[in-house]
C-alpha cells in the first residue's frame, strides 16, 4: 500500500509534533511504501531529504512563486493536485501545524481529493488495501474504506535515522507539473486575507496574591460567580444575517447581528442548502472537533474562505473581521474573507468540571498529592505539555495549543510556568488560581489569584 505523508516545514526547518507523529505512524505500518509531500520554498529541501533517511522512498516539494501566500483553501487546492498525481491509497496528516494552527488544511484536502476522512486519530487499529480503522480522540473507533485521509494527534515519537540510512529521492513540482490553475493558487486563490497583526496581550488578568489558608474561600466564591462572557462588547455596526451551526456560536453572533438563524444539523450538504436558502452574510461554527471538521468540509466544497478558532468578531456592517491567535498564540491576527458568506469557527471550549486542577512539570515529584488534591475538590485533572512529553501524565488530559481547550468555572494551575502555548488552552476559564513558588512565573499574569508556595501535601489539609 502507498502512504503519502503531508509535511509542513517551518521557517526554522522544523516540522510540527503532529506531522512527526503522522510520519512515524506511516513508517511503522507494515508493507507500506511511504512518501512525503510538502509545499514551500527551496529552503525546505534539506529538511525533506533528511526525513527520507528515516525510510520514506520519495519526497515531493511543491515549489513555485505562484504558491506563495496561500491560505488553507489555496493550500488544499494545490496539495490536492499533487496527491492526484502521486495517487496514494492513504494520506496521513498531522492534526495541525504550529504556524497557522487551524487544523483546516488536511480536512479541506480530503474534500478536494474525495478521500474518506477520519480526524483526531489516537491509534490505527487495522489497515489494509481496502479500509482503515482508527481509535479517535473524541468519537470512538471509526472505520472507512480506501482511499482515506487521516489526521493524527500527538501519539508517538519520531524515530532517529540509523547510521546506515541513505537519502531517498527529492522531486520538485512546479505549477505546470501539476496543471495548476494559477487563479486558485497562492495569494490570488486565497479568499482570506490577514489585514493586521499585533502582539497577543489577551487573557491577562490582575492577580491578587493570597495565603494558602484562603484558598477554600476563594474557590467557593468563584463557584458562585457567573463565568466570563466569551465574546467582548457588542459592535455598534451589524451584519444583516448570521447563520449559526448549532447554538454554540450564538454568543459571538449576538455581537455582530440581531438577526440570527440557528441550524442544528451537522451535515455538509444540509448546511450548504441552508446557506443557499438563507443567504447569510456570515456562517459561524463552534470549535469542537466535529464542528471544525464540518466547517472545513463545507468551506472546501463551496470554495469559501474559512477563519479558524476566532476569539472575537467585528464588523463595519459590510465586512466581517475575524480576530484569532496565530504563531503558537504569540500574535493576534485580524482577518477578512473576500468570499461571501464569510465563514468562521469561534473559540468555544470543551465542557469540563466546575473545577479543574492542572498539574505542571513543577510538581512532577509530588504528582500523587496533586491527584489527591483534585479528588478532594471533586475536580478533573489536567496537565501541561511538558508533563506529557516526560511521560508523567497522559496526552488526553493535556491543555494547550497542542492539547485541548477548556473553560471550567475554576482553573487551578499547580506548578505551571504559564507558557503562551498553555495559556491558549485555558484563558477562557472563569476564575484562575495559580500555585507556584516563583513570583516571576508568567502564569501569574493570567491568574485572578496567586499563591506563592511549593505545592505539598499540606494543601490536602485545607478542606
Amino acid at each position: 500500500m502507498k502512504i503519502l505523508v503531508c509535511i509542513r516545514v517551518g521557517p526554522d526547518g522544523e516540522i510540527s509534533p503532529f506531522d512527526e507523529c503522522a510520519l512515524e505512524l506511516a513508517l511503522s505500518t507494515n508493507n507500506a511504501e511511504v512518501s512525503l509531500l510538502s509545499m514551500g520554498p527551496k529552503s525546505c529541501e534539506n529538511t525533506l531529504l533528511s526525513l527520507t533517511r528515516l525510510g520514506a522512498k520519495t519526497a515531493y516539494l511543491l515549489c513555485d512563486n505562484a504558491f506563495a501566500g496561500s491560505d488553507t483553501l489555496a493550500t488544499a487546492y494545490t496539495l490536492a493536485l499533487a496527491v492526484k498525481k502521486i495517487n496514494p491509497n492513504f494520506v496521513f496528516c498531522g492534526r495541525q501545524s504550529l504556524i497557522g494552527d487551524t487544523a483546516q488544511t488536511p480536512i479541506m484536502l480530503a474534500q478536494k481529493i474525495n478521500f474518506n476522512l477520519i480526524t483526531n486519530v489516537m491509534s490505527v487499529e487495522s489497515i489494509s488495501n481496502n479500509d482503515i480503522s482508527c481509535k479517535t480522540r473524541d468519537e470512538g473507533t471509526q472505520t472507512v474504506k480506501t482511499p482515506a485521509l487521516i489526521t493524527i494527534e500527538r501519539i508517538n515519537t519520531l524515530r532517529k535515522p540509523s547510521i546506515r540510512s541513505t537519502l531517498g529521492e527529492l522531486k520538485i513540482l512546479n505549477a505546470n507539473d501539476i496543471n495548476a490553475n494559477l487563479q486558485k493558487c497562492g495569494l490570488l486563490g486565497s479568499p482570506t486575507r490577514v489585514i493586521e497583526t499585533k502582539e497577543n496581550q489577551s487573557g491577562k488578568r490582575k492577580c491578587k496574591f493570597i495565603e494558602q489558608n484562603e484558598l477554600e474561600k476563594v474557590i467557593q466564591t468563584a463557584l458562585n460567580k457567573t463565568k466570563r462572557i466569551t465574546a467582548t462588547k457588542q459592535s455598534e455596526n451589524k451584519l444583516k444575517k448570521v447563520l449559526c451551526i448549532t447554538n454554540s456560536p450564538v454568543d459571538y453572533a449576538k455581537k455582530i447581528d440581531d438577526n440570527i438563524a440557528v441550524f442544528d444539523k451537522l451535515d455538509v450538504d444540509s448546511i450548504i442548502s441552508q446557506i443557499s436558502l438563507q443567504k447569510p452574510d456570515a456562517v459561524l461554527f463552534g470549535s469542537d472537533s466535529i464542528s471544525k471538521r464540518i466547517a472545513s468540509l463545507t468551506a472546501a466544497k463551496m470554495n469559501l474562505g474559512l477563519c479558524a478558532d476566532c476569539t472575537d468578531l467585528q464588523t463595519d456592517s459590510n465586512t466581517l473581521y475575524m480576530i484569532r491567535p496565530a504563531l503558537s498564540g504569540s500574535v493576534i491576527a485580524k482577518i477578512k474573507s473576500n468570499t461571501k458568506p464569510a465563514m468562521a469557527t469561534v473559540r468555544t471550549t470543551e465542557n469540563s468540571n466546575n473545577i479543574v486542577v492542572s498539574a505542571g512539570f513543577g510538581v512532577k515529584d509530588c504528582i500523587d498529592d496533586v491527584k489527591s488534591f483534585a479528588k478532594k475538590l471533586g475536580a478533573s485533572l489536567n496537565t501541561s505539555r511538558k508533563c506529557v512529553d516526560n511521560g508523567i501524565l497522559p496526552y488526553d488530559i493535556q491543555v494547550g495549543l497542542t492539547g485541548k481547550k477548556i473553560s471550567p468555572n475554576v482553573y487551578i494551575a499547580v506548578g505551571i510556568s504559564g507558557a503562551v502555548q498553555h495559556i491558549v488552552g485555558m484563558e477562557k476559564s472563569g476564575t484562575v488560581i495559580a500555585i507556584n513558588p516563583d513570583k516571576n512565573a508568567p502564569i501569574f499574569d493570567y491568574a485572578d489569584y496567586g499563591i506563592l508556595a511549593e505545592f505539598t501535601s499540606d494543601f490536602l489539609n485545607i478542606f
